[in-house]
């Protein structure tokens, strides 16, 4: 009988499930469904969480619509999911087990995911800076952390131990009385060097932070122990990964040499490539910089210009069209708008309307919002509007990470991947044209798949 690695990705949105068969290295089943775990925010301090318990409930769901022959024979578990966010719990008392094949959560807290707003920019700047190449940002589990400590201090007294989402089930399969921690997941919290792979101590300790919430750390791709009673079939005592994160792990999954850059566009969009062995970040945030650098594994780092305008901004723009048509009188769907709006740009080759289309701001400049120019009389169809909102999509991104700088790193190829990059042609015809590397498709990123790859490249 095969052997298969079991793959979980706690995802923002979803929760995806595979089983990758070791000797083949071919996925031989999967599922994904949607976690619809957020919590409406009626607080006035822009909180972005989830629930906890209907996250565990649906990643059970998920594997329990996977072959129990084959879960049987799962030698591996590994784990990714979204970074930077927090969650808290007990130690003893984090889960119930009385169901015997499944694990609930029970005395936990919510997740504060990493979309949250509550730590203002002026709260940021009252923090102690950090001794990484990495700023602090809201939404990041250190800064989550501060914000309790100074404004829920009894909050934080309600529980032993804090990690990431995935960091948690990794914790509740193994039986773990702490919480271990990736450096890819650390470096997402803020205030952990990853050329020391330390986290902050002494800022962290002057600054009267609780250090007992910090996770110890284990290097990416190693193990964090083995699961502690049968799990959906899976027997106990098989491996569990450390938890990973979900974007490493996409980019593991489609990134095939090192000379390939991985462009995704989905609902935001990424450009990485992967740094040289011999790299090392600079000793301080560049804060103003477009380039980020994320560790990765066996001590690389990869180079990422993470633009928060991607797929998201062509959505935004179909949902305005059909808005204004309801004003109007008019009922359309976004998908007719969408399926329109495309088949338009595709008539129309090129256009000399210039939109940039960073409706959100970007990360390094958040006041670098959108506009339209060279407007005329000729160039105001539909065609020429999605053509150049496309063309703008990869005219941001290119100028955080510019082709030149792709050439002087040796990148020999695109991987284009992302939802965005599948469903819209135009936006595909923009890539090809934006780089001089031969740009590929049909490698779709995929983390959860990523994670398996991870943990039967190290069997």
């Amino acid at each position: 009988m095969s052997s298969f690695i079991l793959g979980l990705d706690v995802g923002t949105t979803s929760v995806k499930v595979v089983l990758l068969e070791t000797a083949s290295r071919a996925v031989a089943a999967s599922h994904a469904l949607p976690a619809a775990s957020d919590i409406i925010d009626n607080s006035g301090i822009k909180a972005k969480e989830q629930d906890t318990g209907r996250i565990i409930d649906t990643l059970n769901r998920c594997i329990n619509l996977l072959p129990r022959d084959k879960l049987q024979h799962v030698v591996r578990i590994g784990l990714s999911g979204q970074m930077h966010g927090v969650l808290f719990w007990k130690a003893k008392s984090s889960c119930d087990w009385s169901n015997r094949d499944f694990f609930t959560a029970r005395d936990t807290s919510q997740l504060i995911t990493w979309q949250d707003g509550r730590c203002t920019g002026d709260f940021l700047s009252s923090l102690p800076k950090p001794d990484s190449h990495l700023s602090v940002a809201t939404g990041f589990g250190c800064a989550t952390i501060f914000w309790y400590m100074r404004n829920r201090p009894k909050f934080l007294e309600n529980f032993t131990v804090a990690g990431t989402i995935q960091d948690y089930v990794v914790s509740m399969l193994c039986g773990l009385d702490g919480c271990v921690m990736t450096p890819q997941n650390a470096a997402s919290w803020g205030y952990f060097n990853t050329s020391s792979n330390q986290w902050n101590v002494d800022i962290l300790k002057g600054a009267g932070f609780p250090l007992h919430l910090l996770p110890q750390c284990v290097p990416s791709g190693n193990l964090a122990g083995q699961t502690c009673s049968d799990w959906h079939g899976i027997p106990a005592g098989t491996p569990v990964g450390a938890a990973l994160g979900d974007f490493q792990c996409s980019v593991y999954s489609c990134m095939s040499a090192r000379t390939d850059a991985v462009l995704n566009i989905s609902t935001s969009a990424q450009l990485t490539f992967s740094m040289p062995s011999d790299f090392k970040p600079p000793d301080c945030p560049q804060s103003d910089s477009s380039i980020t650098y994320f560790p990765y594994f066996d001590s690389l780092y990869l180079a990422v210009a993470a633009s928060l305008n991607g797929g998201n901004v062509v959505a935004t723009f179909v949902e305005m069209l059909t808005a204004w048509m309801k004003e109007l009188g008019g009922e359309l769907t976004d998908s007719f708008v969408y399926e329109k709006l495309i088949g338009c740009a595709l008539n129309q080759e090129t256009s000399d309307l210039r939109v940039t289309p960073t409706i959100l701001g970007e990360r390094h400049n958040p006041l670098y919002l959108g506009k339209v120019t060279n407007i005329c009389a000729s160039n105001l169809s539909l065609g020429h509007v999605t053509r150049a909102l496309c063309r703008g999509v990869l005219d941001n991104i290119t100028s955080m990470m510019p082709a030149e700088r792709l050439q002087q790193a040796g990148v020999t190829r695109i991987v284009g991947t992302g939802s965005a990059l599948a469903r819209n042609e135009v936006l595909r015809q923009e890539v090809e044209k934006a780089f001089p590397q031969p740009v590929i498709y049909g490698e779709n990123a995929d983390s959860a798949v990523g994670v398996t790859l991870v943990l039967c490249d190290r069997l």
